[in-house]
């Protein structure tokens, strides 16, 4: 018992030298807006009612060129967490619980080690198995006022006000405090009153996310700490409306990004307040930062770059960014942003911007939307969202912050096409991207080896797969002798994206009819699926509708959602495979079932 007491008293004086002796250690505050784009007065938008975070920005460093590395949730915070990207941890898909190595740690652990109080008010969603040592609180509870006297604290507080779910709900037009009539409506939209509604209710809400930081703000000087206090206020994706969050534009990966040092730690600041800086920021970066910041040593296998600190370098050209499976929906596209141009690479083109997705579509203004495109009253720009994608797309983001005018195929931009295509693929190798493997093969993976060591294990032959990627997402005719000859790849992989360069080539993929026959019975089940949507497109119906039926009787739940995401494509068509579609609507679908979610889609179109 004495030794118990001893020990005890021994911590104790250490923790309390800890604090005595680290005066100069920051607090640092994190205000965590959610699903909202740069929508505030600060950035020039004269609609916005923004007041505290403009005020905030007078008092620190706007940052024009920050961006979330996914434009969505789970797999953006995931980045926040593990200063890592999560293409290179097998846990880009919305959402996912794919294991990450023991040594990749969330980064608030090591504040903790150092004698920092952490606390996180409240959202998680890290896309990852949970860590939950990170935190010293985290709950809608957690506060950096439970601290100890004297000791450093790294807080955040998550303020969900702005996210999608709000619009869900129509409020009264009457009650709304932004006129629906004057919300300035991107040119992608049409104009239709559910559409004009959604923004101006989002505009309301993020007007009070503004209040709400606010609070949070006169709440820190109250306690006497905002002038030990590094605050940080961001978004933690873009968003909210259809096209920006879950899509690869500026509407979706640019963030708000302000940050107020005092004048205590004025020396840490990159520049005076008040100041707009173009500094290209990503949110791999930010762990990196913070401990640089706390004057923390950045553990070598964080893939960000500081730009605060003792241990910041130099700037970053590019900005890569990432899309994979979002919920119920897949897809494959990549990006890369320097100051000027966003280059999208779409490794899936065949599949349409505009794939239904039940969380989606709750908005009212989605199903507005998608009536005026049936109805044939939308114009060219508002209709490419219902399209089929390119398998490139380039656009200046200084004269066409919309993103709305591929640049991809005009020779005067061929020189800028070319070194962001480049771009793109030295990050693929360099970050070792396993978003390249089908889900279903990449969840069997991860029953007995993080992605990670997969990727490091010789077993994944990633150059000869993004290759192949590349050449199968091209549209181009004169590549399918080799994509051909790729469907008798050895590697599974190979073989799969072999087989969707012949999904996207639709009819001119004839000539490798037989292989793809063969390939309904190949040994993995990504492959079968995609051969069986290959032939579908080749005029082929029964042996593809079996082939993708007898898939949803797999126990493998990404495999079944693939070979929904194809059964919802055909309609009719699908009627063979109706009872075992059925048979996966066991109840209504909860978070993860999605699977049971596309079910409900399929069942829907083969009723009509």
């Amino acid at each position: 018992m004495n030794r118990i007491l001893l020990s005890l008293l021994t911590g104790l004086l250490l923790s309390t030298t800890v604090f005595a002796q680290q005066p100069d250690k920051p607090n640092i505050l994190w205000i965590v807006s959610e699903d909202n784009s740069p929508f505030l007065g600060c950035y020039g938008d004269t609609f916005a009612t923004t007041p505290n975070l403009d005020n905030l920005a007078r008092q620190g460093i706007l940052y024009k060129n920050a961006f979330a590395t996914a434009p969505v949730c789970a797999p953006s915070r995931n980045t926040l967490i593990t200063g890592m990207y999560p293409p290179s941890l097998g846990t880009e898909h919305m959402r996912s619980t794919y294991p990450v190595p023991d040594f990749v740690r969330f980064f608030p652990r090591y504040f903790r080690e150092a004698g920092y109080y952490t606390t996180n008010n409240a959202k998680k969603d890290y896309n990852t198995t949970d860590q939950p040592e990170a935190w010293d609180e985290s709950s809608v509870k957690a506060t950096y006022k439970n601290r100890r006297p004297g000791q450093p604290f790294f807080a955040v507080f998550n303020l969900n006000v702005s996210h999608e779910s709000i619009i869900h709900t129509p409020i009264p037009n009457d009650q709304l405090k932004h006129d629906p009539e004057k919300v300035p409506l991107p040119p992608y939209h049409p104009q239709t009153p559910e559409m004009k509604h959604d923004w101006a209710q989002y505009y309301d809400k993020v007007e009070e996310m503004d209040r709400q930081a606010g609070a949070l703000l006169e709440e820190l000087a109250k306690e006497g700490l905002a002038e030990n206090t590094i605050v940080f206020y961001y978004s933690d994706n873009g968003g909210v409306l259809g096209r920006s969050k879950r899509f690869m534009y500026e509407s979706g990966l640019r963030v708000p990004l302000i940050i107020r040092f005092p004048e205590k730690y004025a020396a840490l600041a990159p520049a005076k307040a008040g100041t707009v800086t173009d500094r290209m920021v990503t949110f791999n970066d930010f762990a990196p930062s913070m401990l640089s910041l706390a004057d923390i040593k950045i553990p070598a296998y964080m893939q960000g770059k500081a730009f605060l600190g003792k241990q910041q370098v130099r700037e970053r050209d590019y900005a890569y960014g990432f899309r994979g499976r979002m919920d119920e929906r897949t897809d494959f596209s990549r990006t890369v942003r320097d100051k000027k141009y966003r280059y999208i690479r779409n490794y899936m083109p065949h599949r349409i911007y505009a794939q239904h997705l039940e969380y989606l579509w709750k908005a009212p203004s989605m199903p507005s939307w998608e009536t005026e495109f049936k109805a044939g009253r939308l114009n060219d720009t508002q209709m490419k969202f219902w399209q089929e994608k390119p398998a490139e797309e380039l656009f200046d983001t200084e004269k066409d912050p919309h993103n709305i005018h591929n640049l991809a195929d005009d020779p005067k931009f061929r020189s800028v096409l070319l070194r962001l295509r480049e771009a793109n693929h030295k990050w693929l190798i360099e970050s070792a991207d396993v978003g390249f493997i089908p889900e279903a093969m990449l969840s069997t993976i991860a029953e007995t080896t993080t992605l990670h060591a997969y990727a490091a294990s010789g077993k994944y032959e990633l150059k000869k797969v993004i290759e192949t990627a590349e050449m199968a997402s091209s549209r181009d005719p004169s590549t399918l002798p080799e994509i051909i000859k790729r469907l008798s790849d050895k590697d599974a992989v190979v073989r799969y994206w072999a087989v969707i360069g012949t999904v996207i080539l639709k009819e001119a993929a004839t000539p490798a009819k037989a292989k793809l026959n063969n390939l309904l019975s190949d040994p993995e089940i990504s492959v079968r699926i995609a051969a069986a949507e290959a032939l579908l497109n080749l005029g082929e119906t029964e042996k593809p509708v079996q082939t993708l039926s007898e898939a949803l009787k797999s126990k493998n739940r990404m495999a079944r959602v693939q070979a929904l995401n194809v059964l919802e494509k055909i309609g009719d068509k699908a009627r063979p495979s109706y009872d075992n579609v059925r048979s996966l609507l066991v109840s209504e679908p909860k978070d993860g079932d999605y699977d049971v979610r596309a079910a409900k889609q399929v069942l829907q179109q083969i009723e009509k």
